[in-house]
């Protein structure tokens, strides 16, 4: 289980912007997860509990996971389509040759602050 370790770097990085920030309590974060990143949502939330609860910091905030859908672009017929439903293969033309060029990321979107009104967000 990767997630675990994912979670203690999103961790790592909303502390260095909360130190960066005077920020002392987090809320919650959003983050934007492609696709086909591999990273399984149910049990990067189940992570996410436990490694909040252990964090003053991040203590009951919430995590929110927005999907990026997955893109790829062919090279043969300058074309995108969605890479889950068709794969490796362009189904415009037939060609192989082809690459990802959305869908694999992980990116933090938002921290939500509780102190603030709420708008406040640091994106």
């Amino acid at each position: 289980m990767h997630e675990l370790g994912i979670v203690f770097h999103i961790i790592e990085s909303v502390e260095e912007v909360a130190a960066q920030n005077n920020i002392h309590r987090v809320s919650g974060v959003t983050l934007q997860l492609g696709e086909v990143s591999g990273i399984l949502h149910d049990y990067l939330s189940d992570c996410w509990r436990w490694a909040c609860d252990k964090n003053d910091l991040m203590r009951g905030a919430e995590l929110t996971i927005e999907e990026i859908p997955a893109i790829t672009y062919c090279e043969a017929c300058g074309r995108q389509y969605p890479t889950v439903e068709h794969g490796r293969t362009c189904p415009h033309c037939g060609s192989g040759d082809t690459y990802l060029i959305q869908g694999d990321e992980t990116m933090i979107k938002e921290i939500a602050v509780p102190d603030e009104d709420e708008c406040a967000k640091i994106s």
